[in-house]
């Protein structure tokens, strides 16, 4: 029998803190004209890609536990728990560049040109993560006309497009989506109930309008013209045709069916077994919205720091970053679900048989 000891861990040696201390080398000091703020610069970039890893691996264990095609309901409670560690992360990369600001563009400008051609675009990590998430490459701003990811070096290349080659985690939720039960139960027919109050909604809307005696000709003009688009806005899912254009265009990224399961279940989120469905949608929401807040934030620390010069990677600086803002959102499909929601008042009724199955009603005699 072995009676050799286990050897206790030190706490500088479990962390590896002599190889993470020893990494940052300012090039000032390298050339001889130490400049105090670029050690400030390599730690708080440092801080982003640590950070960024675990952001992955986060991401990683979600897309591993959507890949089922049956979830039970404490992996959803885990997959819910690990969004919002990646939206606390994100929320804490934002409060980062407050650090950052700390700094002067004087206080840069003394190093800046130390960094060339080396750039925050070059990354490989950040486009990871928005692959993994499911950006795709033909929605991507083109940086500097050329493909996203031609300024990596050869091996930064292959892992990113790994990364964009392997399903997302847009796609295991839309899947994930589409198999949602109880849009269609017995007579109960979500679709068509929930078409017939949205009618019957505007109708009423309409009518209040075109009685309101108040309205001068322009006005009641206007407000019919809104309307217009409101109604425009419901047919676009009321009509699988046009939406289908919309998918092929590129306006629309989530399927269809995905699209109503997910309405159903942000309109009927006060049904128990609907709660960690719409806490996933909600924080699909979140990461997407707080990855575009690091990017402006990102984008604003730019024009703080060079204005409109070229940013050191060769990108238009903060006019590039500005343009991202919009083209790089994943999951607004889904905050735009909101355009959708009806009042409480309007919902279509659900059938008893099919609440009790929402709220986990447990029957005694069927013991």
């Amino acid at each position: 029998m072995s009676t050799k000891r286990k050897k206790n861990q030190y706490y500088a040696d479990y962390l590896g803190l002599e190889k993470i201390l020893d990494s940052q080398n300012p090039r000032s000091e390298q050339l001889g004209s130490p400049v105090h703020d670029e050690l400030l610069f390599i730690i708080t970039h440092q801080a982003y890609e640590l950070w960024f890893k675990q952001i992955i691996h986060e991401i990683d264990s979600v897309i591993d536990i959507f890949k089922e095609s049956y979830i039970e309901e404490r992996n959803l409670s885990t997959i819910v728990n690990r969004l919002n560690r990646v939206s606390m992360i994100q929320e804490l990369l934002i409060d980062q560049i407050k650090i950052l600001e700390s700094m002067t563009p004087m206080d840069f400008l003394e190093f800046r040109n130390l960094l060339n051609p080396a750039s925050g675009f070059q990354s490989k990590q950040f486009r990871v993560i928005e692959n993994k998430l499911g950006l795709l490459r033909e929605d991507r701003l083109k940086f500097s006309k050329e493909p996203y990811d031609s300024f990596l070096k050869n091996n930064d290349k292959k892992d990113v497009r790994d990364a964009e080659n392997q399903k997302s985690l847009f796609f295991f939720l839309e899947q994930w989506l589409e198999r949602t039960p109880f849009l269609e139960d017995g007579s109960f027919n979500f679709w068509r109930e929930y078409k017939a109050s949205v009618n019957k909604m505007l109708d009423e809307d309409v009518n209040i309008i075109k009685n309101n005696k108040s309205l001068s000709d322009e006005e009641m003009s206007t407000a019919l013209a809104h309307y217009d688009k409101i109604l425009y806005n419901y047919n676009i899912i009321f009509d699988d045709k046009e939406y289908e254009k919309l998918l092929k265009k590129g306006i629309k990224k989530i399927s269809r069916k995905a699209c109503l399961s997910s309405l159903f279940i942000m309109l009927y989120r006060e049904q128990p077994i609907l709660d960690l469905p719409y806490r996933i949608i909600t924080k699909l929401i979140d990461i997407d919205n707080l990855m575009n807040k690091w990017r402006y934030g990102h984008a604003n620390l730019a024009q703080r720091m060079i204005g409109s010069k070229i940013g050191t990677g060769g990108s238009a600086g903060h006019s590039y970053l500005s343009k991202t803002l919009e083209k790089h959102k994943i999951f607004d499909d889904l905050t735009n679900l909101s355009t959708y929601l009806i009042p409480r008042s309007s919902l279509p009724s659900l059938p008893e048989k099919l609440k009790n199955k929402l709220g986990y009603y447990f029957n005694y005699e069927e013991k």
